[in-house]
């Protein structure tokens, strides 16, 4: 063990002081409670799902012709199939479900408030490229409800003012599904999010650490006391704790309630109920109470709302320095989600 550790400091000159000085940064008392670091459960989630999809990967062919039988063998005859499809599908789902409890959670507190605003529309970008790399992966395995899923979603698209036409070009490959579309959701959903989602990672981290977070003092927290504690080995540990639950309870889901398989696509028969991923009720539900287009406009118009939140918080503050405006919007907006995702899962039709 001396010659290798010998050989290894001979090569890499960094002792272990330095390497424990380097990581050691200062970490706030209130990232103890686990709610308020919610931002590495989605990166450890995004983990998992980068080395299941690789696995998957290597058995799924993005084409109409094989992609659903593709998916049944990866489902029903590769070894240990089931489990990689299943961690990956309930990964998704608790991925994105983070992600959203992380927003809230920085919403709720104000840690978007200057001099963050930047690094929150970081976070909303993340937070969209997260839904679409699931609505990516819901249409590749080619069942009767993912192929129709996408083209709704591609007709939605084409009602944007000016620009819906092209964006649904783009989205399918031509005017409607054919055979040029699987392979171009394929492509997004494996390589452009992915790594869309690591650059603004990259982003999201470096802002994080030339700003610092926000800090927070609690009730039953002394007065006197050290308000820091150190990142490894105490927060490190805390992460990887983190990490095993996580693990545990995606192999119990997948093993539990593992990914099944609809019927296979058929573009001559329109299936009576369209319903898509759960992380969409409320977009769905939204465009069932409104025409195309104002549903669309509108739904644009609170997306924009809600990345630039920050400035509009800014701007109540400076005339009501006290106003608890933006909690009580947010209570509204959360009260509004749950109420349309809870409905368009209820409602049949």
């Amino acid at each position: 063990m001396g010659v290798v550790a010998n050989f290894i400091r001979e090569r890499i000159p960094v002792s272990g002081d330095q390497l424990r000085e380097l990581t050691n940064e200062p970490v706030p008392n209130h990232l103890r409670r686990w709610w308020f670091c919610l931002g590495g459960t989605p990166a450890y989630l995004f983990v998992v799902q980068i080395v299941t999809g690789i696995l998957l990967a290597f058995y799924y062919e993005p084409s109409p012709k094989a992609a659903y039988e593709s998916v049944h063998y990866i489902t029903d005859e590769a070894a240990f199939g089931w489990y990689l499809r299943s961690v990956h599908k309930w990964g998704a789902t608790l991925m994105i479900a983070a992600v959203i409890l992380h927003q809230m959670r920085v919403f709720f507190t104000g840690a978007y408030r200057k001099p963050r605003e930047l690094n929150w529309m970081v976070g909303m970008c993340l937070l969209i490229c997260t839904l679409v790399t699931g609505f990516t992966g819901y249409s590749l395995v080619y069942e009767q409800l993912s192929y129709w899923g996408a083209t709704v979603g591609a007709n939605i698209t084409d009602t944007v003012p000016v620009i819906g036409v092209y964006l649904k070009k783009l989205m399918l490959g031509g005017e409607v599904y054919n055979e040029r579309t699987l392979p171009r959701f394929f492509m997004l959903h494996a390589a452009v999010l992915p790594v869309s989602i690591v650059l603004l990672l990259g982003v999201h981290i470096t802002l994080l650490r030339l700003q610092g977070v926000t800090e927070f003092q609690f009730e039953d927290e002394p007065e006197d006391g050290p308000k820091h504690f150190n990142f490894f080995p105490d927060h490190l540990y805390s992460e990887l704790i983190i990490g095993l639950v996580l693990m545990i309870l995606l192999s119990v889901l997948a093993t539990v309630l593992p990914s099944t398989m609809g019927p296979k696509a058929d573009p001559l028969t329109t299936p009576e109920v369209i319903k898509p991923e759960w992380f969409f009720y409320v977009t769905f539900r939204w465009l069932k109470l409104f025409s195309g287009t104002a549903a669309v406009l509108s739904m644009g118009f609170i997306a924009f709302t809600m990345f630039v939140w920050p400035f509009i918080d800014g701007l109540v503050r400076r005339w009501w320095p006290k106003s608890e405006f933006s909690v009580f919007a947010g209570i509204f907006a959360v009260i509004a989600i749950v109420g349309l995702t809870t409905w368009e899962a209820l409602v049949k039709h």
